[in-house]
């Protein structure tokens, strides 16, 4: 059990008290993040339909999985064993039969077949049978979206939170140090990827890593125009840069970080590009404080993008914390123009500055903490670009 009940038994409180709020008597939770948040759940088995279950009145949640799942679920999980609740392999890939048409058999059962039932109607993974099955198989519930309530519940963060985010940035900081020492002229992208995972995977002395949501990204050459690349057998180029994004992560806890390197001679405009970057970065980040909305930090990032007639359409940021693929994002503030939402102390998100340019592109991005008066970096690595000469 990574939290202490305690700690559980407030997020429930506070996903209770957020379902009463909206109207919601059942609450089910598709999303592997907030499964985790709401059970302590933690396995790779979200390829296959399972879910958090909560309802108004009760003291826990239940936990929904498959029955080759259930032995993770006993160890994982925080709860009674009479709230583990498995289905049977005969569910497994027997179309038209699903999980959730037992699901809907528990809920019948349990007379909660009348209730405001929640869904999150986006989460990843959830399907359009799933879906389906619910809203065929309960005529009588009302059915809605729950406005992804418990990604919101997320959004402040525990220091027992923290503390894990923290040690994935120190496994960050490692991860990073790696990719500058192997990314070289002659170097298979793959090589270089290897042992940028191989240092994430073993962490510190202390602690050792873990997957991550998403795979370390690395754009290169003209791919630094581009988002979301990933290695190949391809091999560095000189007078070629590449940008690394990657995350360290301690028990599901991420806290990314991206860098560029430059292979070669120094090139004036990729070193003035990013001179630019970090000053609109660092703009940004002297906007966050408590009281201060996500907004106001988006407003003064494209402030100094404005300054410089450097134009930039994608958001500049997003919460983060728990992480399963196929991302890291928390899916609810984001770092945009018009996003009212008050930050917080201990609210987290990842900063990203990312400029492409055609043919070409640089970026940097922190892993961020609001605090009491400001706010504070997860990782300590140098944002200039890299030039390995």
């Amino acid at each position: 059990m990574l939290f202490t009940k305690e700690e559980y038994k407030q997020r429930l409180t506070k996903v209770k008290k957020m379902m009463q709020e909206k109207g919601i008597d059942l609450l089910i939770s598709h999303d592997t993040n907030n499964m985790n948040y709401l059970t302590g759940y933690d396995a790779w088995s979200f390829y296959y339909a399972q879910c958090a279950i909560v309802h108004i009145n009760a003291d826990e949640p239940l936990c929904f999985v498959r029955a080759q799942d259930a032995g993770g679920a006993y160890i994982k999980t925080y709860l009674k064993d009479e709230n583990i609740l498995v289905y049977d392999e005969n569910y497994i890939h027997t179309w038209p039969k699903h999980p959730y048409d037992y699901l809907v058999e528990i809920i019948k059962e349990r007379k909660w077949d009348k209730l405001c039932i929640g869904l999150e109607m986006d989460a990843h993974y959830f399907t359009a049978f799933c879906y389906e099955k619910i809203k065929q198989g309960l005529p009588n519930a009302k059915i809605k979206d729950s406005d992804r309530l418990v990604n919101w519940a997320r959004l402040v963060k525990s220091d027992a939170e923290i503390g894990f985010m923290k040690s994935a940035a120190k496994i960050s900081e490692k991860g990073m140090k790696t990719a500058m020492e192997v990314i070289k002229p002659g170097v298979r992208q793959c090589d270089a990827v290897g042992e940028i995972q191989k240092t994430l995977f073993y962490g510190t002395e202390e602690f050792g890593g873990e997957y991550s949501s998403i795979a370390t990204l690395l754009p290169t050459g003209k791919g630094t125009s581009a988002s979301h690349l990933t290695a190949t057998q391809d091999k560095f180029v000189e007078g070629e840069a590449t940008i690394i994004e990657l995350s360290g992560v301690y028990k599901r806890y991420h806290a990314p970080m991206a860098r560029t390197v430059l292979l070669g001679k120094p090139n004036q405009l990729k070193i003035d590009t990013m001179n630019k970057t970090i000053e609109a970065l660092n703009a940004g980040i002297s906007k966050i404080k408590p009281g201060n909305t996500a907004d106001d930090v988006a407003q003064a990032f494209w402030k100094i993008l404005d300054k410089y007639g450097i134009e930039k359409k994608s958001r500049t940021g997003y919460s983060i914390g728990i992480g399963y693929p196929p991302d890291w994002g928390e899916h609810t503030l984001n770092i945009y123009k018009g996003d009212m939402t008050v930050l917080e102390p201990n609210v987290c998100f990842h900063m990203i500055a990312v400029m492409q340019f055609g043919d070409w592109g640089v970026e940097a991005s922190e892993a961020i903490r609001v605090t009491e008066n400001g706010s504070e970096l997860f990782c300590n690595f140098p944002k200039e670009l890299h030039i390995k000469s």
